[in-house]
């Protein structure tokens, strides 16, 4: 059963971050249950677990809604974000073994491959394994817990930006600099990479915000 807890989590919470359901959209406990063919109980348990990691809200007599983020906490997170990866980055470019070096080799070329396909879902995934193998090489596992953690809660908004013209290629670009830093064993300067690449700000920030707005407004 805790399994099929584990499972059932990770299935909502992927559904939240594809967007197939949206930032203050209700959760139905009833329907969720008739859709992954369960009783309401592991549904709750689910949903409770989610809420402990600020992916829903769960309100008295009002139930869960996937959590909503305001634009001044959003960049607040991002700035947050941005420092966590700047110090994993120099932590693994003085730290990472060289299979883990190759592992992130192979995240990369994985990106470029999806990068030259225009699958931003693909190239979404991938990403992820790019950003874990440097959390992972930062050998500091406290760290890459937290950086996990608020990853996680922003993935909703991290895949956004992915759908936006020219981010995957740029994103891709940004990541070839990233990698060169860390095999050169460059520490501040992939920290400063790294900080740059996860900042959202000015037209990034405004290009995230309509992304979101055009999602909600289909959802509506």
């Amino acid at each position: 059963m805790k399994n099929h807890n584990v499972n059932l989590r990770e299935s909502i919470e992927e559904m939240i971050a594809t967007g197939k359901l949206t930032p203050g959209q209700h959760l139905d406990e009833t329907e969720l249950a008739t859709q992954y063919g369960v009783s309401r109980t592991p549904v709750r348990e689910a949903l409770i677990q989610l809420a402990s990691m600020g992916i829903i809200v769960i309100r008295p007599r009002r139930g869960a809604v996937v959590a909503e983020i305001g634009p001044q906490q959003l960049v607040e997170m991002f700035e947050v974000m941005a420092e966590f990866e700047a110090m994993c980055g120099r932590l693994a470019a003085r730290r990472m073994s060289v299979e883990e070096q190759a592992q992130l080799l192979a995240a990369h070329q994985a990106c470029k491959d999806a990068c030259q396909a225009r699958d931003s879902d693909a190239y979404f995934y991938q990403n992820e394994l790019f950003h874990d193998a440097i959390y992972t090489g930062s050998h500091n596992a406290f760290l890459a817990d937290q950086a996990r953690a608020l990853h996680r809660r922003l993935r909703p908004y991290r895949r956004l930006q992915l759908r936006v013209r020219d981010r995957l290629a740029n994103s891709y670009s940004e990541h070839e600099a990233v990698v060169q830093a860390i095999v050169d064993g460059e520490g501040e300067r992939t920290a400063e990479l790294l900080r740059s690449h996860i900042m959202i700000q000015g037209q990034r920030f405004a290009d995230l915000m309509a992304s979101l707005d055009q999602l909600q407004a289909r959802a509506a």
